[in-house]
């Protein structure tokens, strides 16, 4: 087995060749780099205008505004831009009225006997309708008039008429459902939405007796 001087010494002549391998690299690169710079010394750039037969090639500038559109245009660069406004329209809709609709829902379902949700909404104007429409077929229910039918979850809601035939009397159920919503605005949600105490009553929120008759059934119901 060698000693540790021997391989001592075999280090040393490795580092001196891969030295050596180094050297001799850059002493051909700088030989060729004093070979391209001797080469391009003989060289001048070409200090001339472009040539007549070169120049006519080029085509003429025509920008085709006089100072007067240039005026104009510094004009509506810069004028004063309009103050972008969020729109809020969407947010202060008209009013529906709830017992309209139940007793419009009332008098079509007695006298169709059942239809669709999407037909029963067919004909309203807006989404305000539709919630309307849809809190008077809760009243509907909740008076045992109309009972709801659907096959699977999302499927299309069908209503169906349950209560009096048509010609029997009815019409005193369907002018109490829907009634409560109609009832004057509270002044929290009055002064919440910057309503005056003349504000209308067809905002679609429940009414002190609504809440008062839910905790009422709850309570019979423990």
């Amino acid at each position: 087995m060698e000693d540790e001087e021997d391989l001592a010494l075999l280090e040393a002549r490795d580092l001196l060749f891969a030295r050596l391998l180094q050297y001799r690299a850059y002493k051909l690169a700088a030989a060729h780099l004093a070979g391209l710079l001797a080469e391009e010394s003989h060289r001048y750039p070409r200090q001339v205008t472009l040539e007549p037969q070169y120049a006519g090639l080029l085509p003429e500038v025509l920008l085709g505004l006089g100072p007067g559109e240039f005026a104009l245009l510094a004009a509506k660069a810069l004028a004063p831009r309009a103050e972008e406004l969020v729109a809020v329209d969407h947010a202060h809709g008209g009013t529906v009225s709830v017992r309209e609709q139940t007793a419009l829902l009332h008098e079509r379902l007695r006298r169709t006997g059942g239809a669709s949700f999407r037909h029963l909404t067919s004909d309203c104007h807006g989404t305000l309708e539709v919630v309307a429409r849809f809190l008077g077929l809760l009243e509907l229910y909740r008076e045992g008039l109309v009972a709801f039918e659907q096959a699977e979850a999302l499927a299309e809601l069908r209503v169906r008429w349950t209560g009096p035939a048509l010609g029997e009397d009815s019409d005193d159920v369907a002018a109490a459902a829907g009634a409560e919503w109609d009832e004057a605005v509270p002044e929290v949600w009055q002064a919440s939405h910057g309503q005056g105490d003349n504000a209308g009553s067809d905002h679609g929120g429940p009414s002190r007796e609504r809440q008062a008759r839910q905790t009422q059934d709850e309570e019979g119901a423990t």
